[in-house]
């Protein structure tokens, strides 16, 4: 992959990135599921083993793996375009104040 299709695909990545991480977060979309007090992993949405899971990392492998399929299919529509700049920090903006929202009673304690 050149480095003109690299600069067209960074704020789709980003981009979907963002808005598939708050969808995995709100509706627990993990694909991998880390049980840090007996240091197991199991795939998809696991309950606890012993102790409280760790569905973080699902989420990253969930959101990476789905933003990287967006952008792939994305780049025949977005060779002839310019690039879309604005949209690689839009979104991401708008899904930290949709963060903060959904955990609002948390941080307002």
């Amino acid at each position: 992959m050149n480095s003109n299709a690299i600069e067209k695909l960074a704020p789709i990545f980003s981009a979907a990135f963002a808005l598939i991480y708050i969808f995995s977060v709100e509706l627990n979309w993990a694909l991998v599921t880390y049980h840090p007090k007996i240091h197991q992993w199991g795939w998809l949405v696991e309950p606890s083993r012993d102790g409280p899971p760790m569905y973080w990392y699902g989420w990253l492998v969930t959101s990476t793996l789905g933003a990287t399929a967006v952008s792939v299919l994305a780049l025949p529509f977005l060779k002839d375009r310019p690039t879309q700049y604005w949209l690689g920090w839009t979104i991401p903006l708008l899904v930290i104040i949709s963060v903060f929202y959904l955990f609002r009673d948390f941080f307002l304690r």
